[in-house]
Formats: structure tokens, C-alpha cells, sequence
């Protein structure tokens, strides 16, 4: 599998597009802002799917880019997409209103899009519908993990208890390589 890390939008959240050698299609994990730069990175691949790992305007921003694409969010987010208060968005002053999510994820599910197989993980904390996704050791954490951190949980729908739950679920996995949300990505000890 090739992956792309491509950093968007004034927070710099990574935007990851991933395909497997040999196919003209691809998945784009958390298209945060910055629509040209994600399909520059494509360089032409059709979008399979579009993963988000939680509602926040900074993961959702350049959906409007990607209209035939289907989108999967947890259902405990999908509320965020049409709420700039709860996304935070209004704080950023970031008012637009997201595509609705076509597709709800569970916990435990396999996703099959594009050659590549993706496992969900619910990791609620920094939002009630924080999910990861797991590609063999790969580990796509959005903002539940970052190197040496974690995401907020002072945000409407974060919770600190919920959090140091999945971040225990998360140090279990030994040996990942993880791809947060921000900054750089790191292997699970």
C-alpha cells in the first residue's frame, strides 16, 4: 500500500491518500482543507471513499471537492458535519456547512474499498464518534493520538474518561505504525 501524508489547512492536519500499486483508485482519509493539494496528491486516482476519523471542521473542510465520493463517519459525529458550533468551526470562523456522511462505521467493522482492507476501531474521548482505522500495522489515529500526545477532550463531546480508555486500547497495539491527525507519525511502544 502507497501512502500519501499530505498536510492541509491552518491547523496542518495530515490528510492521508492511500491506493494500492496498480490501481487507478484510492481512499482519502480526513480531507481537512486545501481541496487543489488533495487532488494534486491523487494525481488522477479516482476517490473510492473518503474515511473521516471524527467530525472536526479541520478533518472535513474540503469534502465539497469529492461530491460522488461516498463518506464514512461514525454516527456519534455525523451531527458535526451540519453544526459549525459543535465541529468548531465558528470558532475558526469556518461556517460552511459538509456533505452528510453516506456511510456509518461501527466499531469492530471491515471496510473493503479500493484493494485495501480497513478495520474500525470506536476510540470516543476527543469526540463521541473518534474512530481509527487499521490497515494491517498501520494505525490512521486522527486526533485520538498524536507523538507523545493526545487530543483534547475540553471540546463539546470530548471526554477525558472516554479518552484514557481508548488511549489504553491504543498502547496495546504495540509495534503500529500510527499516522495522527497532526504533527508526525510514530510507531506505537
Amino acid at each position: 500500500m502507497e501512502i500519501r501524508i499530505v498536510p492541509v489547512g491552518a491547523l496542518e492536519t495530515n490528510c492521508y491518500v492511500l491506493w494500492q500499486p496498480g490501481r487507478e483508485d484510492a481512499v482519502v482519509i480526513d480531507p481537512g482543507d486545501d481541496a487543489q493539494k488533495i487532488l494534486d496528491a491523487l494525481a488522477g486516482k479516482t476517490v473510492a471513499a473518503i474515511l473521516l476519523t471524527h467530525g472536526h471542521y479541520d478533518h472535513t473542510g474540503a469534502l465539497y471537492a469529492f461530491p460522488d465520493a461516498p463518506v464514512y463517519l461514525h454516527e456519534g459525529d455525523h451531527a458535526m458535519l451540519k453544526n459549525p458550533r459543535v465541529s468548531g468551526g465558528q470558532w475558526a470562523d469556518d461556517n460552511k456547512p459538509r456533505r452528510e456522511a453516506t456511510d456509518t462505521v461501527v466499531e469492530g467493522q471491515i471496510l473493503k474499498l479500493a484493494g485495501i482492507v480497513f478495520q474500525v476501531m470506536h476510540t470516543p474521548g476527543h469526540t463521541p464518534g473518534c474512530v481509527c482505522y487499521v490497515v494491517g500495522t498501520d494505525i490512521f489515529t486522527g486526533d485520538t493520538l498524536f507523538d507523545g500526545d493526545y487530543g483534547r477532550t475540553d471540546l463539546p463531546g470530548g471526554s477525558p474518561q472516554q479518552m484514557r480508555q481508548s488511549i489504553k486500547r491504543l498502547l496495546a497495539l504495540h509495534g503500529y505504525h500510527a499516522y495522527p491527525g497532526h504533527d508526525t507519525n510514530m510507531v506505537i511502544a
